[in-house]
This record gives structure tokens, sequence and C-alpha cells, in this order.
């Protein structure tokens, strides 16, 4: 199973305590699904080393039912980490498949999230990190992510990453299970 969830590292600090973001949901969907959403998906942001021009990228982006985008790791501080993170938006057919066919569980983990906060908050990082989901690179073939990466050889590091980090996905979050 893929769980969907905003980044636990995140919560603590920016979720659970805002107007409209007092719940906070841990989504469980089904591998096929991630993997179908990842295979159609597109990058939200034009990137030379990967799109042929800017208006290639525009075509693709209008008809994808799924963007991606690689946003920076934070660690509870909030301080940047050297690797980024798979963020992938839904849209149209994946939205449906979404709802109908990928989700397996919803979990409210609002508790999870204040438990987290209150350690943070608190200076209590090592209590804080105890409670955070264990994280392990995604199983993704080459193939599943190819056109969501400059091609091998380019020298273009994608959206100012170090190439190392653009050709990763380390830190998507799954469970292998």
């Amino acid at each position: 199973m893929y769980q969907a969830v905003v980044p636990v590292d995140d919560v603590p600090l920016r979720l659970g305590h805002q107007a409209g973001q007092e719940t906070v949901l841990a989504v469980e969907i089904a591998r096929d699904g991630f993997e179908w959403a990842l295979r159609h998906a597109c990058l939200s942001s034009y990137v030379p080393a990967v799109h042929a021009d800017r208006a290639a990228w525009q075509r693709e982006l209008k008809t994808a039912p799924a963007r991606v985008q690689w946003d920076p790791e934070r660690d509870l501080r909030l301080q940047p980490l050297p690797y980024r993170s798979l963020q992938l938006g839904l849209s149209g057919e994946a939205v449906r498949r979404f709802a109908d066919e990928w989700t397996v569980a919803i979990s409210d983990v609002t508790p999870l999230a204040q438990e987290i906060r209150a350690y943070v908050g608190s200076g209590d990082l090592d209590s804080a990190a105890r409670l955070l989901p264990q994280e392990r690179p995604y199983p993704a073939a080459d193939e599943l992510l190819a056109h969501l990466r400059p091609a091998a050889g380019s020298g273009r590091p994608l959206d100012g990453q170090t190439p190392s980090a653009a050709n990763s996905v380390a830190a998507a979050r799954a469970d292998a299970g």
C-alpha cells in the first residue's frame, strides 16, 4: 500500500492548528493505483531537461490526470534536508479512480499530529521523532519515473536539485506491504 499523507514531519508545525486544517488524515491507497498515477503524471512545472519545449509541456499538463513536483523535505524544525519528496496531485480520471478504486483505508491521525507538534513545541525533538512513521525508499522501477526526471547524461538537475536528488525517490513515502 502507498500511504498518502501530508508529510508527517511538516504536520507538527503546519497542520492541525490553523482554521480549516484542524483534522489530519492518512489515506492508504493501493500500490497499483499509486503507480498508475505516476505513469500518467507530468511535472507541475516546465523543466528544459525533461520537456522538448514549453509548448509540449503545456499540452501534457492540460491532459495529464496527475501532476508531480519534487518538494524540499524538511526536518522537525522545518529546516531543509538534502533531498526532496515526491508530491502527487490528482485531477480528472485520477480523482475518480482514487475515490472509487484506490482508497483502501482512511485514518484520522490528528491526535498523533498534535502530540508530535507538542513535543516539537517543547523542544523534545527525540520524542517527536520516535512518533514519526518509518520512511523507506519507494521500490519504483526506473521506467516508472523516467518521464519525470532529466534524461541520463543530460547533466541538468531537476528544479535546481543535485542530480542524485533529482533521480531518487528515497523520500517518497510508502509502506511496502
